[in-house]
């Protein structure tokens, strides 16, 4: 016999939602879909709009800036347990770079402008919420700054000079 677990309870055993009161959590679930990336799929592109958040539970997902003329660079690669996408929270909503599939992954995603609704009627939801996201982005910020030290101080790759 198949046991189905529905997405509240899935939710409730992520990182994300520890020690998250119930209405929290039961009001969050009701905005909360299951997706699957296979390796190489792009999960948002920047400049599109930013309307989900996402949450793994299985997999790899690297954040990506895109370079002009060159391969884009990895900033961070994300994996079961770890939260990514914050760009639903702050106006224009836009994606700032790329998140896709290292592997297949299997995602919760969190319909962002469900949300804004719910947090602008219930702002202890919005709390909840936000206590969980801004230690990320504090985070993700230094990591990326020390990642933009490192790519700046390595030393240049010059192609040999033909004499």
């Amino acid at each position: 016999m198949v046991q189905i677990t529905g997405l509240e309870d899935i939710l409730a055993h992520h990182p994300f939602a520890e020690n998250m009161p119930h209405e929290a959590l039961s009001t969050i679930s009701g905005c909360c879909s299951n997706a699957v990336y296979h390796p190489g799929d792009y999960i948002f592109r920047e400049g599109e709009p930013a309307d989900h958040f996402f949450l793994i539970r299985h997999g790899l997902v690297a954040l990506e800036i895109h370079v002009p003329q060159g391969p884009p660079i990895v900033v961070e690669t994300l994996e079961t347990g770890d939260i990514f996408g914050w760009s639903w929270l702050m106006p224009p909503y836009v994606w700032t770079n790329d998140a896709r599939a290292s592997e297949q992954a299997r995602l919760l995603k969190l319909d962002g402008a469900c949300l804004r609704g719910k947090m602008e009627n219930d702002r202890s939801l919005g709390y909840e919420i936000y206590k969980r996201f801004l230690p990320i982005m504090a985070r993700r910020l230094a990591n990326n700054r020390l990642r933009i030290v490192e790519l700046a101080t390595e030393p240049a790759v010059h192609p040999r000079h033909r004499g």
